[in-house]
């Protein structure tokens, strides 16, 4: 029965395959935001990318969201920005034409947030373009060599930091979620991936390892109620000045397509 928790599932979600009509992503997308504020993404980058941000004092800050979806988390950290004085230039990069026009669309009133369509594993941005990357339920999504190459370039653009929210592989997590599911899911694509996303998912100790393999440090793989993992990480070499960046300090989107409101 729980042979299935042991090592991380390779069947592809639908999301992945791309066998979903428009309708079925434009549903998904308004559930998906509620399931992440039920089960703790925003806690989750509260007690992680926001804390880390008020401890060392910025005032201003830079953050680019690998695989950003909706921007939902891109909106949460400006919102907390802005109740805490601090100005926030925010950078949400999707393959996925559809996700990264609704980052804008969904973002109206967020002037501080720009959608950028670009591939994870070969991310358009100079070295250390960014005072903190993020990625939120991405990394599931990919074979371990894979989740390597977007690590070391996740580190590679950031100045100071990277953090990696995604999915407990948990028994209880999966069955909990396949009852439930049933129940409050409307989309074949949440109540079908979402179950397979948690057996694609990890285990902290092999967060752990691929953020070691991948040549990071301070690797630190936290739990989060109710399944979540967060790895925070840094790159080995970091030779730039970070008292020296202002929000003058622009990435560059020079070969990024930039999407307008």
């Amino acid at each position: 029965m729980f042979s299935r928790f042991r090592q991380r599932s390779h069947k592809l979600e639908h999301i992945d395959i791309g066998d979903y009509t428009p309708e079925e992503y434009e549903g998904a997308i308004v559930e998906l935001q509620r399931v992440n504020n039920w089960l703790g993404d925003a806690r989750a980058l509260r007690r992680s990318l926001l804390a880390e941000i008020k401890g060392s004092g910025l005032k201003d800050f830079i953050v680019l969201d690998v695989g950003a979806g909706s921007g939902e988390l891109l909106r949460v950290t400006g919102a907390w920005a802005r109740e805490n004085n601090r100005r926030a230039s925010l950078v949400g990069l999707e393959l996925n034409e559809r996700s990264a026009t609704s980052i804008i669309e969904l973002s109206t009133g967020f002037g501080e947030i720009q959608a950028i369509r670009g591939d994870a594993l070969r991310l358009p941005f100079s070295d250390n373009s960014f005072d903190f990357v993020i990625s939120s339920l991405f990394t599931h999504h990919l074979a371990d060599a894979q989740v390597l190459a977007v690590l070391r370039e996740m580190a590679r653009v950031a100045r100071r930091q990277i953090f990696v929210i995604d999915l407990h592989r948990h028994p209880v997590a999966y069955y909990f979620y396949v009852s439930v599911g049933r129940l409050l899911f409307h989309t074949r694509l949440l109540r079908e991936d979402g179950a397979l996303s948690i057996l694609r998912s990890f285990k902290p100790s092999e967060l752990a390892r691929l953020a070691e393999s991948a040549g990071l440090q301070d690797v630190e793989v936290s739990r989060r109620f109710p399944y979540r993992l967060v790895l925070s990480a840094r790159k080995k070499s970091r030779h730039a000045d970070e008292g020296q960046r202002t929000m003058n300090d622009e990435p560059d989107l020079e070969q990024s397509i930039r999407l307008a409101s």
